[in-house]
């Protein structure tokens, strides 16, 4: 007797209405929607800044997961570097959690960001002190924690950078 293997394909791409139906059916429990949000909600908001890239996690070309990528004014909150871009609402899909997708997405991020972002050379992000899950999965991935703090609207925001 043998067994098939077959191992899920994670990639990124950038947002396309083709995707719309399956975000639709995105969900996030209570405490976790309380640090991210739903992606239609981050990819219709009418005030994000003009130049927000919309990014979706696939894994076997199923869309699975969610973050923007930000240019705007709001990136001074972390860094001052012109060469870098914010990290924001990234989010798994509830019923594709615990499967490391957030892991390998978060890994595939310099590569997409070298492809399509060859000016940026670093990824930044603020995470909840509280959401203690997601600074584990961030620093795993590889992001670096410099003890830098500021206060969010929702309490401390640890700063994290990725050198990409």
């Amino acid at each position: 007797m043998t067994a098939d293997f077959h191992e899920s394909t994670v990639k990124l791409v950038s947002y396309d209405q083709k995707y719309e139906a399956a975000l639709k059916q995105f969900y996030l429990p209570e405490e976790q929607s309380l640090f991210s949000r739903l992606p239609l909600d981050k990819i219709h908001e009418p005030t994000q800044p003009a130049k927000t890239i919309h990014v979706i996690i696939l894994e076997n070309n199923v869309p699975v997961g969610y973050f923007a990528l930000e240019h705007g004014e709001k990136r001074k909150t972390y860094t001052e570097s012109q060469a870098a871009c914010l990290l924001t609402s990234f989010s798994i899909d509830y019923k594709h959690q615990g499967k490391g997708l957030a892991k390998k997405g978060l890994q595939l991020l310099p590569d997409y960001i070298n492809t399509n972002l060859p000016a940026i050379n670093e990824v930044v992000l603020g995470v909840n002190q509280k959401n203690e899950p997601a600074i584990n999965l961030y620093l795993n991935a590889g992001f670096v924690d410099n003890n830098e703090v500021y206060e969010g609207p929702k309490g401390p925001q640890q700063i994290l950078h990725l050198k990409v």
